[in-house]
This record gives structure tokens, C-alpha cells and sequence, in this order.
């Protein structure tokens, strides 16, 4: 047990000394969240849409502010000509803006902010049917209540990618734990002087996979603090679906891992292999994009890869997604045993003295 302590204690030193992994490790995903957080936080709702309103002081708008109140307009922000309207949305002070002059109810957007609009021309959609119900008398005949698959998180796009970003980093931490440190130690020839001694290469792997999933678990936890704190997205975690899959996936990416080296033999190739694959699994397994919107022969392909799972089950264990229990230890245990079974085809083929 001593020597054990003494590999994981070694492991984590130079772990520490990596300074490649540990921005891959930490710093991405905060860069991530960071950026995705500013620049497309609110993409894909309306909820929190500030609209600017203009009617003149000779028209009648109390019809009109009785339908936004009840259509839920976050914010209103009264105007007195559509110039200082406009001058209001370009300024961003209002997200969009809407006129009535007594006849025609115009509204009024911003054109640079595509990826938004098509949520305000929704809610704008919206506020017309019931004004043109209120002038007529009438009522809506059915009331509508939205009802969210996952919860309420899920409806927001961002809240969606965050738990993606969790399991994407969890899978690079795994793929190059193996396909980057391991072979990194073989070409270094510091494997030889440690598989030469007492140790067996069991142990090491165990002590590489300690290190990697307290890494992980810190880095996963960050990530999702920062989330919290910067961008007031909430989660509902269950801790003990988190733990299990992170021990699953961490397992598991490093069998995925032991593959690509027993493939590629030089470290600077496997880790570029691995690069490459971890690459194309993000853009394809709905992590920043939906696959619903992907052509068939990429929703197809995302059916390959587990970070699409990974994504799904880290949806699940932070309280966006729902999934079947069944789904969920199916999802686990398959990568668990996966990685299980492939780590010791590493100690046998990858951890061990190279004859000359």
C-alpha cells in the first residue's frame, strides 16, 4: 500500500509538471463556458427579453400593455417615438421594440443579431395573436401550458452545452491519459525504469487512473461552479449519478485511449490521432449543435460515438435531460467494463520493456 501511495504521489507530480495537460484539462473548459457563456448565453429563449414599446399620447394602449402582461414580456420599456426606439435597440438597451399607432402594430428588430431573432419573431408572433383576440373580444380557446422535457434548465441552449463541455473534457483527460501520458512515459523510457522494478504495470495503471479521476472530478466541478456563478444557469445534480458516470467514462475513455495507442506506437502521433477523434466526436454528438438539425448520414454517425452518450448521461446527472435508470446503468456500465477489459490488454502490450 506504501508503494502504492509512493506511484500515485509520483503520478500526480508530473501530472503537475505537464503543462499541457493541465491547460487542457482546466483551463478549456472554463475558456469554453467562458466564451460560449458571453457570446450565445441566451441563444434559443426569449425568457429575461427586454421589448421597447412606442404608442402616442393620442392612442389608446391600455388593450395592448393587458396582452404583454399576460404574454410574460420580461421587461417593458416605454418610449415616445420610434427613433429613440430604434436608437434603443441599437444601443441594446432593448432586445426588440414594437409601435402602435392606433391601426397597425409594427415590431422592430435588430438585424445583426440573427442567431436571436428567430426567438423574439416567436414571442412577437405570439403578442399579435392575442392583441388581434383582445380587439375582436375574444379569448384564446385553449390554454396553453408549457410543459419542458428535463425540467425547466433544459429549455435554454446554453444550459444544455454546459453539461456537454462536462463530458467532453472528461473524455480528452481519458483519451490522452493514455494516448498522450502513457506513450509520452513509453518514448521517454521512463516506463523501463519503472516496469523494471517491484511494481507491477497493474499498479501503475491504477495509480495513473486515482490520479486522473481526482483530475477529472476537480476539473468537471470548476467548470460547472463557474457556470453557476457567472451565468445563473441552475442545475438540479444528482451526486450520485455524477460519481458513477465519471468513474464509468474516465474508465472508459482510457480503454478508448489503450486502442489508438495499440494503433499508433509513436506518442506524437497517437496524441494527434487523438486530437483528431476527440475533434470530430465533439461536432458531431450534439455538443455545441443539435443533432436534430444535422443531415441523416451525420446523425447516423453520431450513433458511433460515445460522446454523444457521455453528453446525454452528464445531461441526465445534472437534472436537464431525462433518461431511463435502466438507460443510464446500461450507458455506465458499458463503458466501465469496456474500459476494464482493454486496460489490461495495455499493461500487457503498451507498459512494458521494449527488447532490442
Amino acid at each position: 500500500m506504501t508503494a502504492f501511495r509512493a506511484l500515485v504521489r509520483s503520478e500526480l507530480s508530473v501530472f503537475l509538471r505537464d503543462k499541457a495537460a493541465l491547460t487542457f484539462t482546466f483551463l478549456f473548459p472554463l475558456l469554453f463556458i467562458v466564451i460560449f457563456g458571453y457570446l450565445m448565453g441566451g441563444i434559443g429563449s426569449a425568457s429575461g427579453s427586454k421589448l421597447g414599446l412606442v404608442i402616442p399620447a393620442h392612442v389608446d394602449g391600455s388593450r395592448l400593455e393587458s396582452v404583454l402582461a399576460e404574454v410574460g414580456v420580461a421587461q417593458l420599456q416605454r418610449y415616445t417615438a420610434p427613433g429613440d426606439l430604434e436608437k434603443a435597440i441599437d444601443a441594446r438597451d432593448v432586445d426588440f421594440g414594437a409601435v402602435w399607432d392606433g391601426a397597425t402594430l409594427t415590431f422592430v428588430y435588430d438585424v445583426r443579431r440573427t442567431q436571436e431573432n428567430f426567438a423574439f419573431e416567436e414571442l412577437a408572433r405570439g403578442i399579435a395573436a392575442r392583441f388581434d383576440l383582445a380587439n375582436q373580444g375574444r379569448r384564446p380557446l385553449l390554454d396553453v401550458v408549457p410543459v419542458v422535457e428535463g425540467g425547466e434548465a433544459s429549455a435554454d441552449w446554453f444550459t444544455l452545452v454546459v453539461p456537454g463541455i462536462l463530458a467532453f473534457s472528461i473524455l480528452s483527460a481519458g483519451l490522452f491519459a493514455v494516448a498522450g501520458h502513457v506513450t509520452s512515459m513509453k518514448q521517454r523510457r521512463l516506463l523501463e525504469r519503472l516496469v523494471v522494478t517491484p511494481m507491477s504495470p497493474v499498479a501503475l495503471l491504477a495509480a495513473i487512473v486515482v490520479v486522473r479521476l481526482g483530475v477529472v472530478f476537480l476539473s468537471t466541478l470548476a467548470t460547472l461552479v463557474t457556470a453557476m456563478a457567472l451565468f445563473h444557469v441552475r442545475f438540479h445534480v444528482s451526486w450520485l449519478h455524477y460519481t458513477v458516470f465519471l468513474v464509468a467514462a474516465t474508465v472508459g475513455t482510457m480503454g478508448l485511449g489503450t486502442v489508438i495507442t495499440l494503433v499508433v506506437r509513436q506518442p506524437s502521433s497517437a496524441s494527434n490521432l487523438a486530437n483528431v477523434l476527440s475533434m470530430l466526436m465533439m461536432f458531431v454528438s450534439g455538443i455545441y449543435f443539435p443533432i436534430e438539425i444535422m443531415p441523416s448520414f451525420l446523425r447516423a454517425l453520431s450513433m458511433a460515438m460515445p460522446l454523444r452518450y457521455m453528453a446525454d448521461v452528464m445531461r441526465y446527472a445534472t437534472g436537464v435531460m431525462d433518461m431511463s435508470e435502466l438507460r443510464f446503468w446500461v450507458i455506465c456500465g458499458t463503458f466501465l467494463i469496456g474500459g476494464l477489459a482493454l486496460l489490461p490488454i495495455l499493461s500487457r502490450y503498451v507498459v512494458r520493456v521494449e527488447r532490442r
